[in-house]
């Protein structure tokens, strides 16, 4: 009988963990969508699917969702595109100081993003940073990047990627050089151009961890951008820097409107299942796995 139950015995404190904290909050959070409720009163007003409504009529909610998509679409080309450019350069391209330029990608991974973030609003400080200070010499000047609507975005995005670049390099970057040398060499020996070998055969073969990183991307540019729009933008300017994940936080803690803020993040659980399942469905089938 013991030895039936050991399994579970094993499993048990995992379960526990994700009931405690992931499908029971879910559960609570789902239940608090249907309700008018600020946090403070002690009785919760039965809405329906009114907060629901007013989040999907809301002309807000439509600029935050965009700027969601826009969030994502960027980190892709700096986290997932220019990564896999970088991890093929220094592994197959670049003969010297591979260590170097590998610990120098990798540092800003330790860093906190809250100072990270707090590092680039003085270096771009349009008025007395560095940047600023060097673009004056040359008799050019920089727009008042967090104030300014698509341009915050990129800023904070670009802030996004400065810390997690090391992390997603490191990993394709042991993927592609894990590309049998011996299929690159006989490329080589045909004449065939960098472009090319990356293109046709270093891509395709490593795309299993470059689909890995991909839903990385798409998580970071939900979860993570929420420090930087935190510490720097509060969502502004007239929440053209608010994602999805910060203005669920605004309306719970800021406006305290609970039950918005619940049917919000139901919203945004349902699109990231959408996107995980578009991505499993028309990229997973052209992953190209080793010993499958």
């Amino acid at each position: 009988m013991l030895e039936k139950l050991k399994p579970y015995l094993f499993l048990a404190p995992a379960i526990v963990l994700l009931l405690v904290f992931t499908v029971i909050p879910m559960v609570y959070t789902l239940y608090l969508s249907f309700f008018d409720w600020n946090m403070i009163s002690p009785t919760k007003e039965f809405v329906g699917l009114d907060n629901y409504i007013n989040i999907l009529t809301n002309d807000t909610t439509k600029k935050v969702i965009f700027n969601t998509f826009f969030y994502i679409v960027v980190l892709i080309l700096f986290n997932c595109v220019i990564t896999y450019i970088f991890a093929f350069i220094i592994g197959y391209v670049v003969k010297r100081f591979k260590g170097f330029y590998k610990v120098a990608f990798f540092i800003p991974s330790v860093i906190s993003l809250v100072v990270g973030s707090i590092l680039f609003t003085w270096i771009l400080n349009p008025i007395s940073g560095p940047v600023a200070i060097i673009g004056e010499m040359f008799g050019f000047s920089i727009p008042n990047w967090s104030k300014t609507d698509g341009l915050v975005i990129i800023v904070l995005s670009l802030i996004v990627s400065w810390k997690v670049f090391g992390y997603n390099f490191i990993v394709l970057y042991a993927s592609v050089v894990g590309v049998s040398k011996e299929i690159i060499e006989a490329a080589r020996l045909d004449n065939i151009s960098n472009f090319r070998i990356f293109l046709d055969i270093v891509l395709p073969m490593s795309s299993a961890t470059g689909f890995y990183i991909l839903i990385l991307t798409i998580v970071q540019g939900l979860q993570y951008v929420f420090t930087p729009i935190k510490v720097i933008t509060q969502g502004g300017p007239n929440y053209g820097s608010s994602n999805l994940i910060y203005q669920a936080y605004h309306e719970a803690f800021v406006v305290y409107k609970t039950g918005e803020s619940a049917a919000l993040a139901m919203i945004t659980l349902l699109i990231f299942v959408i996107l995980l399942l578009l991505e499993f469905l028309f990229v997973e089938r052209r992953i190209y796995y080793e010993n499958k």
